[in-house]
């Protein structure tokens, strides 16, 4: 095995160690971990801080051919936070149990941050070069819009991205078992958009004991339960019809683009990979409104997490208004577009031979990511943004559900797997 693969599982261990949660933490001393590794083997590296505590840490490798178009390997290195009573083992403890390292952060993202911590590692101490120059980043805040991290660095330190063209990060290239000893290798080529909406009802204040036809709350629960109730129509993009199509072939069985759900009842568990990119999404998270229990308010607000497939965001909007009644109003809270890069190229052709060497049952494909990731910062500076932490997890693993969650863990071989690939992949593309 390669240095990087020896120490991999250390470095996540340590990263999983320090608390970086967002908001009640920072990304700092996570920050002079990597820089400090980074020095150990001669690869400087610059610290930037967007604000107190808030730093995120990029270096360049240089390649053979400085004159192609650089490639972007990021992470995030802050994490959400985690209720220690909840979990099985301390949460920021890094303990390693059943094959897997546990804590906050080993799936979302200390798991791809160590390995490319120490892939980068492994070039500097073999001398070896890449055949382009590989630009390392370690970002703050991607848990919180990325405004203190990503989009930050692209509107006030542009110069450290300069000549990059693609980037790599989370997102996708985990395996998904199909039950027949192959499995789908997913690599994100596509985002869905992000429209947080803040909705606002006005109405007519009172007294809670009177009648009152002009209720904000009242108004406000009716436009949400509208919303939440919603089921938006199928909209087929394309990174989404090839894997289905792949999907199918593998399984033994037909796929019709025309009628997506009576294909998805032939393909088992694929429906579960699927659904969520399959169309656009409302769903109603938080509700404030009133000070009293016999005051009705004159104003109630709610929030709306939705989400909208590359193509169809206008589609999303124009269906919220139509469900809102007629006294209540949207303003967005956050918005972020959609994004969808051509499956093509030397990049995913690398992609692509790099896991097929490491797994021969393994299939690439493409895949639209249901949220988002720093890679939509850096698409407005023009890079072109691809998901891949080229992860082999165990079928019975909870992997997506660990995101967010409690006992979050990544086995042991998954991090040296992925450190082998990306190794791979990163000698030859």
């Amino acid at each position: 095995m390669s240095g990087a693969g020896d120490e991999v599982v250390d470095l996540c261990r340590d990263l999983i160690r320090i608390d970086t949660s967002n908001p009640t933490s920072n990304e700092r001393a996570a920050a002079e971990y990597v820089a400090a590794k980074l020095a150990e083997v001669g690869v400087e590296s610059t610290l930037v801080e967007s604000a107190p505590g808030r730093t995120s840490v990029i270096a360049r490798i240089e390649g053979e051919d400085p004159s192609r178009g650089a490639l972007l390997m990021h992470g995030h290195l802050d994490v959400v936070p985690a209720d220690a009573s909840e979990w099985t083992f301390d949460p920021f403890g890094g303990e390693i149990h059943d094959g897997c390292l546990w804590g906050r952060g080993a799936i979302d993202m200390k798991d791809f941050d160590a390995v490319i911590l120490a892939v980068a590692r492994e070039f500097a101490r073999t001398g070896r070069k890449p055949p382009r120059d590989i630009v390392f980043g370690f970002l703050a805040d991607e848990e919180d819009g990325g405004k203190f991290g990503s989009h930050w660095l692209v509107r006030n330190r542009p110069e450290l991205f300069d000549g990059v063209t693609e980037a790599i990060t989370e997102g996708g290239g985990v395996s998904f078992d199909l039950g027949n000893g192959q499995r789908l290798y997913p690599i994100e080529n596509a985002q869905r958009g992000q429209a947080w909406l803040r909705l606002i009802a006005t109405g007519r204040a009172g007294h809670g004991s009177s009648p009152n036809d002009e209720n904000a709350v009242t108004d406000l629960a009716e436009s949400l339960a509208r919303i939440g109730r919603h089921r938006f129509p199928v909209r087929l993009i394309e990174p989404v019809r090839v894997l289905l199509e792949r999907a199918a072939e593998l399984l033994g069985t037909d796929f019709d683009p025309s009628d997506v759900d009576n294909g998805l009842k032939k393909m088992g568990l694929v429906a579960d990979l699927v659904d969520v990119i399959l169309r656009n999404s409302a769903n109603p998270t938080m509700i404030e409104g009133g000070y009293q229990t016999n005051v009705i308010p004159g104003r109630a607000s709610a929030t709306v997490d939705g989400r909208f497939l590359p193509g169809h965001e206008q589609e999303l909007l124009d269906t919220i208004d139509s469900l809102l009644l007629p006294s209540v109003r949207r303003e967005f809270i956050h918005h972020d577009v959609a994004m969808q890069t051509e499956f093509a190229g030397t990049l995913v052709d690398a992609m692509c031979a790099a896991i097929r060497a490491e797994d021969p049952d393994g299939h690439p494909v493409p895949y639209c990511n249901a949220g988002g990731t720093d890679n939509k910062a850096f698409a407005t500076i023009g890079i072109n943004g691809f998901g891949f932490k080229a992860l082999r997890v165990p079928p019975d693993l909870p992997y997506s559900r660990m995101f967010h969650g409690v006992d979050e863990r990544i086995p042991l071989e998954s991090l040296r797997f992925s450190t082998r690939v990306i190794q791979r992949l990163l000698q030859t593309c």
